[in-house]
């Protein structure tokens, strides 16, 4: 059997489907590898197996090599471990990043080079291009659909060796191409959410790992509202799930989560889905990462955004001797959360990205100054 140049990640999805069909057509000598990142933890919602048959039935129709690895060991340790750690300490984190950089771009281009292959492809909406002596990121065409947020982590030596044949194509357009070319996975549904909890509910997943403790909830003035069955379970923002009825003395209007003090379990929830104790300019970050390695200067102006799927915002960025950031933001930002990321671009250039340590929002200060 010929050493294949190019190992697909084939997840059973559409994407990394379609993916690996370009690189057929495009004359590619071509193998699909499958990862296993979550162990069946007897729930019956975990997909993964159902997932492994599609791609199985995907390379089969394609006429490629199909690989197995189990991954599951290192994505508890390089990413659910911090997961826990995070949402414990009051934060949110995004396993996506750290699956990205801990599994999908290390591990699998181990695996795939163990195989012989060059170079790995996946089904992210991103593109890569060689300019002026650097590998760049750069964000997919289909803005709705690009992944480059999750992506940042990224360097030189994963971008050199990285292909994203989708990463030109629209969704719509990318249907229709697997539906036209017979592949299984043609119609199946895009996965949603973390990808070890997928369907489930959230909330009863993490209770397995960090156990309730109830406390209250009050409004940014210090009254209280209600109780909340613990804080880790909200993110700042967050409207679903309060389960606040109705309050006297307050409008029947929806409530928000506008701030957590951890270290005193009480919950901050607000009415006003624009609250200013949920507006920040500054945000302060930890170390951050380079797709070119360094920092474009130590003070620049980009935009930036600090969630998935977010408009760009224009932004000046001071990076700090000791690698850390601290980023500006032309006009207020709403529930700005740490745990998650900032991702800086330049036009559609990612120059890479960091976790949000914090920010300046009114609430957020008040706690930490207490806790001073």
């Amino acid at each position: 059997m010929s050493v294949p140049r190019i190992i697909v990640g084939v997840s059973g999805g559409v994407d990394s489907s379609v993916a690996a069909l370009r690189l057929v057509q495009q004359g590619e000598s071509v193998a699909g590898l499958f990862m296993q990142n979550w162990a069946d933890d007897g729930s019956g919602d975990c997909r993964a197996e159902e997932d492994r048959r599609d791609a199985v039935s995907v390379c089969g129709r394609l006429g490629i090599p199909f690989h197995f690895r189990d991954f599951s060991q290192e994505y508890w340790q390089g990413v659910f471990e911090h997961f826990l750690a995070e949402y414990a300490a009051g934060r949110t984190p995004n396993p996506d990043v750290l699956c990205n950089r801990e599994v999908k771009f290390k591990h699998f281009l181990d695996a795939a080079r163990e195989l012989g292959a060059e170079k790995i492809a996946t089904g992210h909406y991103a593109r890569v291009a060689f300019a002026d002596g650097h590998w760049q990121l750069l964000r997919g065409v289909d803005r709705n659909k690009d992944q480059s947020y999750f992506l940042h982590q990224l360097g030189q030596q994963q971008l050199s060796a990285t292909l994203f044949p989708i990463g030109e194509m629209q969704k719509s357009e990318l249907r229709a191409v697997a539906r036209e070319a017979g592949l299984p996975t043609h119609d199946k549904k895009d996965s949603t959410g973390i990808c070890f909890i997928g369907e489930r509910d959230f909330r009863e997943f993490l209770g397995r790992y960090l156990p309730a403790r109830a406390g209250e909830m009050r409004d940014p003035q210090g009254q209280r509202i209600g109780e909340h069955p613990g804080v880790f379970y909200f993110t700042l923002g967050q409207r679903e799930g309060l389960q606040i009825g109705g309050v006297r003395g307050r409008p029947a209007a929806p409530w928000y989560v506008v701030g957590k003090d951890v270290a005193n379990n009480i919950l901050y929830v607000d009415q006003d889905t624009q609250s200013p104790w949920l507006q920040s300019h500054v945000l302060h970050s930890e170390v951050a990462h380079w797709t070119r390695g360094s920092a474009p200067a130590r003070r620049f102006e980009c935009t930036a955004q600090t969630r998935y799927r977010q408009a760009d915002e224009a932004c000046t960025v001071n990076v700090a001797d000791d690698g850390t950031l601290t980023v500006e933001f032309a006009r207020a930002q709403r529930a700005v959360t740490p745990g998650q990321s900032v991702v800086l671009y330049d036009g559609d250039s990612c120059l890479g990205g960091a976790v949000i340590a914090s920010t300046d929002a009114p609430l957020e200060r008040r706690i930490a100054e207490q806790a001073a």
